[in-house]
């Protein structure tokens, strides 16, 4: 156990990080294109019938983007807050800095997959296209995705916890 009172709230292994990570990916995949491709081509349920067939694609893209994207990330967010920052700045901090980076790259590829073709088009309309992706993607993480992992960790650390004080006595 550790000194950290959020403790319950992070994976604490390989397994238990696999499932955070997926919580936020399933979450943030099925809200953050949602939003981006209603504000481009409209919200209709074309637009979203297109999206659901791209879905596990942009999945398995996401993930290995978070996953090239995550020690950058780390090695900004430990760049910004100090040691006796509160958990919430630690977590606020490095979701702006992984949604900085992983937005730098999912506005192109996420687009390319979006539209199911290869152009120039988002790296030529990159400067409008990245704020407002940036953007929708740091809200949904920050408000949405990231309290709802946490909160999944936090209540599989209590039943797991409570197993172990109960086999411990």
């Amino acid at each position: 156990m550790s000194d950290n009172p959020f403790h319950t709230h992070l994976p604490r292994n390989p397994k238990e990080f696999v499932a955070f990570m997926l919580v936020i990916a399933v979450i943030s995949v099925n809200t953050i294109p949602v939003v981006i491709g209603g504000l481009t081509a409209g919200f209709t349920v074309a637009m979203w019938t297109d999206l659901l067939r791209v879905m596990p694609v942009l999945l398995v893209t996401v993930v290995a983007v978070v996953l090239l994207t995550m020690k950058p990330a780390h090695m900004l967010t430990a760049r910004l807050v100090r040691p006796g920052d509160s958990f919430r700045a630690h977590m606020i901090l490095n979701a702006l800095c992984s949604v900085l980076l992983i937005s730098l790259v999912m506005t192109v590829v996420g687009t390319w997959i979006g539209t199911q073709r290869v152009s120039t088009e988002p790296l030529e309309q990159f400067a409008h296209l990245w704020p407002r992706n940036c953007t929708i993607a740091f809200l949904v993480e920050a408000l949405l995705a990231q309290p709802v992992a946490r909160q999944v960790m936090r209540r599989h650390h209590q039943r797991v916890d409570a197993r172990a004080a109960v086999t411990a006595a």
